[in-house]
């Protein structure tokens, strides 16, 4: 029995695997995220030092004026 694992233990170490494979993903996601939200800052930050205006207006105002900008292009 020294050399054989049991069933539990089996299970026990792919359930443990299986966790980590989850708590990985986890962390994955949370970069992905912090990453997207860095980059959202820093293009909004672009945007209002470009169009200072915009800081007091809407996101959906914000959105039309730029859609009326850009068709006059």
């Amino acid at each position: 029995m020294t050399d054989k694992k049991t069933q539990t233990d089996i299970r026990k170490e792919l359930l443990q695997a299986r966790h980590r494979a989850e708590e990985a993903q986890a962390r994955n996601r949370v970069k992905e995220r912090n990453a997207r939200t860095r980059r959202l800052i820093q293009e909004g930050a672009v945007l209002e030092s470009i169009f200072p205006e915009f800081q007091t207006m809407e996101p959906s105002q914000i959105r039309q004026e730029l859609l009326n900008r850009f068709k006059r292009i």
